[in-house]
Order: C-alpha cells, then structure tokens, then sequence
C-alpha cells in the first residue's frame, strides 16, 4: 500500500508497526464458546402501515407509480416521509406519513448501515475520554486473526496517516466498504450492538463487515487498534475484541432462487446471519441527527455540536467538491450526483447549488435505499424522505441481473420530485432558518 508524501517520523512508525505486527495471524477455531444470550425486543409483528396521504398522492401520479403501487408486496416498497414545521423559536414539530412500512419485512439494508456506525465511532471518541485521542488522530490497524488485514497508511490523506474522521468522509461522500470495515473494527461487534439496542432499536442486528466474506467467527473478532499522537507517541491501544454475546435467531430470507458456485439453487437465499435494521430506525437515526431533541433522550447519541456538524458536511458534500480524498480528480467514477438516489435517481449532472441531500444509501442483492433530509435554501423548505425497494423481477440473487436502472433509481427520483414539488406548495406560518446547514466545503 502506497502513501502520499508521508513524513519521515511517519515512515518510522509505519516501519515500527508492521515489524511488531508481522507474526502470522491465529487461525480461526471456531465460534466462540459460552456464548451468554442477550434479551433484546423481538421483530415487531407482521402489520403495515399506510397513511391515506402518501396513498392518495403516489396515485395522482400514474406515469410514475402505478406499477409501485400494483407490486407494492412483491417488491416490498416502504416509504417514511416527515414534514417539518419551525415555530417562532425555531423547534421544529415533525409530522410522519407511512406507505407499505413494515418492519417485521426484511430487506437487506447494504450500505445504509454505515450511518449509524459513523455516529457510533465519534461517540466512542467521546466516552473514551483520552487526551490527544480525537478523530483526526493517527489510527493503525492491526490484526490477530483469521481474515484480519492492516492498515498502516492512507494515501487519501494529505500525510498519509489514518484516522477515523478519513473513514467518515470515506463513508459519507461515497460508500467506501473498507472505510466501513475499519470503523466496524474499532468499535466491535458487541459495542455497536449493544448501544443501538439501548437506543431502542432492539430488532438491530449488525452483525458482519462488508464486502469481504468472513465467518459469523471472523466477524465477531475485531482486529486490534493503536492510536499515536503527532510525535508517534502511542497514546491508546485497543486490543482485539471477541463479541461472546448471542442475538435472537432469524428466519429472514429474499429470492426465489440463488447463484452458488455456478449453479442455480431453487431456494430462497438465506440472510438471517446477515445485517438487519428497519426503514424507520434507520429513519429515526437521521432525525436524531439532525433534531436531536426530537427523539426521546435514551435514542440520543454522545456527540458534541462539533461531531453532529462535522456528520451533516459530507453527509451533504459532494465527491466532486472533495479534494481529500481525492474524489474530485475522478469525476467519471464519482459525478456530481453519486450516492443521491431520492431526486437525482442514476442522473450524473451537476446537483442544484440551493439543495443540498444530507443522506445515506445502500443498494446490494437488488435492494436499494435512501435515507435523506432534503432542504432547499433558497424556497426554505426542510423534509425528511426515506425509502426502499426490492429491484429483482426475476427472485434470483447473485446473478448479477437486478432491476436498479429500470425500477429502483427511476423510482427514488420520481418519488424525491413528487414529494420536492409538494414541500414547495405547502404553506409554512414560519420559515425556517436553514443557516446553519451551510457548510464550507472543500471546492
């Protein structure tokens, strides 16, 4: 792995790591034993909810949903919209519409559970407490087990180091999996479980890194971490975690058939090892993040002013406004509109300067989803709009042949537009201050 103008004392602590990291790292023995289980809140049950508004408004629009609302089961369509009022002291009253929503209805949730393992990281900063050890400090990977890698350099980085608040931005702006892992690493399988389940989001199963296959063993076993300050000091070390606590089993399934080894198995692939979060926890995380005092206070997560605003800029910067990383030397892998599903669907053209999308994104085995807070600086509108839908016509998983480009992104943008153009004719007795949702981006 190479890095960018890396300074001399840095070469020596990279040197330095890797001599005391070189040992082979310990095989896999199976999992882990005397696992203790965990009471945690069961899936909810199977009901739907579907307020008539959300209903009543997609079918004033044939051209867009009349197939969404036909197949709304088969390709488990959930929608959360939340209208946002300001008063006169500027809190806002939020006011939820559903469509299809059911949480006891699995999707595989991809990428949208990097939302709340960023806020988890800076939380951890935060309860750790330790002098010098902050986002932007210097953080090496290490590894002691099967299907472990290190990390010991950046090359996104003006210095070549790492630290958490690079992952973040990694993650925000464009998605990165092995971002993902390494903050998956840092905090633990156990942690980030333990503290969303606190939160209330008791049905919360984060259980594997992404992108890389690795036994439910493996997964629960998070490689080492060194923090070092500006003189190479070791200022924390964090040794391997095992994760010995055991979540309810699930039977959660998608498809009618799969792709293994080659050949087509008749059965629906099995997910009940995999990620699992609802459309509205999900949904419910970003309201916490931008309105912290709209949730109940256990829901709330130990960050500073500093951490929530530093979350909103790349949630909301573009790749093309980025110069570290630098997303914007490569603006045919990373366009203006990259990672910005609800209004912009597979556009890739310049975004409208007066809105700015603060959201997440996951599409993987033909799901795909949005969570997002739209505002419009210039018409003062503010909303929160997330969705999902299953973009798999044919139920088979792992073929490669999903239905982004011709159900999914058309969708979410159709969908963003509709919900947009109606934020604009709603009338407001107050208009909000979005003031502070202007940031300063790096282009």
């Amino acid at each position: 792995m190479c890095f960018k103008n890396p300074c001399p004392a840095f070469l020596l602590l990279i040197i330095t790591v890797c001599f005391l990291s070189c040992s082979s790292p310990k095989k896999s023995v199976g999992s882990a034993t005397s696992i203790p289980a965990i009471i945690t809140a069961e899936v909810p049950a199977d009901s739907t909810r579907t307020d008539a508004f959300l209903e009543n408004l997609l079918r004033q629009y044939p051209q867009y949903f009349d197939s969404i609302l036909q197949h709304r089961k088969d390709w488990n369509v959930q929608l959360i919209y939340t209208q946002v009022d300001k008063g006169a002291n500027g809190m806002a009253a939020l006011k939820n519409y559903y469509f299809n929503l059911n949480a006891a209805k699995y999707f595989y949730p991809a990428s949208t559970v990097k939302l709340p393992v960023s806020i988890l990281a800076l939380q951890k900063l935060n309860q750790l407490k330790i002098k010098g050890v902050d986002k932007n400090t210097t953080m090496i990977t290490g590894q002691e087990y099967s299907g472990q890698t290190p990390v010991y350099n950046d090359p996104t980085t003006p210095d070549g180091r790492p630290s958490i608040a690079q992952y973040i931005k990694k993650i925000l702006m464009v998605s990165d999996n092995d971002a993902f892992n390494r903050l998956y690493e840092f905090l633990g399988q156990e942690y980030i479980n333990d503290q969303l389940h606190r939160k209330g989001y008791g049905d919360v199963q984060l259980l594997h890194r992404l992108n890389i296959f690795l036994s439910p063993d493996e997964n629960r076993h998070t490689n080492p971490v060194q923090f070092f300050g500006a003189q190479n000091n070791s200022l924390y070390s964090q040794p391997m975690q095992i994760n010995t606590v055991s979540y309810l089993p699930r039977k959660d399934s998608l498809g009618k058939g799969l792709i293994r080894g080659g050949q087509l198995i008749t059965e629906p692939m099995d997910f009940s090892l995999k990620n699992r979060i609802s459309l509205e926890d999900l949904h419910t995380i970003l309201v916490s993040l931008v309105f912290p005092y709209r949730v109940h206070s256990e829901q709330r997560f130990d960050l500073t002013p500093e951490d929530r605003n530093f979350l909103l800029k790349y949630m909301s910067q573009l790749p093309t406004e980025s110069t570290f990383p630098p997303y914007s030397a490569d603006t045919a892998a990373y366009w203006p509109a990259y990672c910005k599903f609800l209004l912009y669907g597979s556009e890739k053209g310049v975004q409208q300067k007066n809105i700015r999308i603060f959201n997440k994104v996951g599409d993987a085995y033909g799901q795909l989803t949005d969570v997002a807070y739209i505002v419009d600086f210039d018409k003062k509108i503010e909303f929160f709009l997330s969705a999902t839908i299953y973009c798999n016509k044919d139920g088979i998983l792992n073929d490669d042949e999903y239905d982004y480009n011709t159900i999914g992104l058309p969708f979410m943008k159709n969908l963003g537009e509709v919900i947009y153009d109606y934020e604009v004719k709603r009338k407001r007795k107050f208009l909000p201050d979005l003031s502070p949702l202007i940031f300063k981006y790096d282009k």
